[in-house]
């Protein structure tokens, strides 16, 4: 009996115990196999439960156990480690035929998923608020600003911010869709999503791959630049302000 055998048996309840698996008295698996592969759907769908509290609410109770336990089976864990399992979710959902009218679905989950990324992302120290108000506009635009490990960014074409904190926070469902691009940050212990400016991801996505400020802002079009920067400076997201003659 191969690992791959064993594995396709442990999460299909459908498949029968595997020929070769026998209990401490040499007699088939059985019964007990069944009880085995009963708690390890049970507990991964559970962990799946405890990862998607927004998509589970969404879809309700009922239908998310259904659909995780299809999705344990089509995705098992790859690592003893649980902390992230359920990183296949957003791609499952864009594939599951029974929510194929609920186009808004991966994206919550990729915001479910990077709020648990954030959470038990490393530490840094941010910036002083004043270290970035103190320099000229040409040091600021030639410089880098290096941002936290625990910063997330989400781009959607839906109104992905709006959807998560009327399930998660109880605010206003969102009344029409839009875009939404929503920035991650983790200013103390816990993470917390916020919608970035329009126009303003870009930015962040060219600060994220190590542009100066000036160079950020060529990659985008037109967004509100200090509303923007306060918000990385609130969230304590600015971790270094590398001047432009420093590598």
């Amino acid at each position: 009996m191969s690992q791959a055998e064993f594995r396709a048996a442990l999460l299909d309840p459908e498949r029968p115990a595997p020929a070769d698996l026998t209990d401490p008295q040499g007699r088939p698996a059985g019964r007990r196999f069944d009880v085995y592969r009963n708690n390890v759907t049970v507990s991964l769908t559970e962990a799946l439960r405890q990862a998607f509290p927004v998509i589970r609410k969404l879809v309700g109770e009922e239908f998310f156990t259904a659909m995780a336990r299809e999705h344990v089976r089509a995705h098992p864990p790859a690592s003893p480690v649980m902390m992230f399992y359920g990183e296949a979710m957003p791609a499952f959902l864009e594939t599951f035929p029974p929510v194929a009218h609920l186009g808004y679905l991966p994206d919550v989950a990729r915001l479910e998923l990077a709020l648990r990324e954030a959470y038990h992302a490393a530490d840094a120290e941010p910036v002083a608020p004043e270290a970035l108000q103190k320099l000229s506009p040409d040091a600021l635009v030639g410089s880098r600003l290096r941002l936290a490990p625990a910063l997330r960014l989400i781009r959607s074409r839906w109104p992905v911010h709006a959807i998560w904190s009327a399930n998660a926070r109880g605010t206003a469902p969102p009344t029409a869709t839009v875009a939404e691009d929503v920035l991650i940050a983790r200013p103390d212990y816990d993470p917390e999503p916020h919608r970035l400016p329009d126009g303003a991801a870009p930015f962040v996505v060219g600060l994220l791959a190590g542009a100066t400020v000036a160079e950020a802002l060529e990659s985008g079009g037109t967004f509100d630049l200090t509303a923007t920067l306060g918000l990385l400076l609130s969230t304590r997201a600015i971790t270094a302000i590398i001047p432009g003659d420093q590598t």
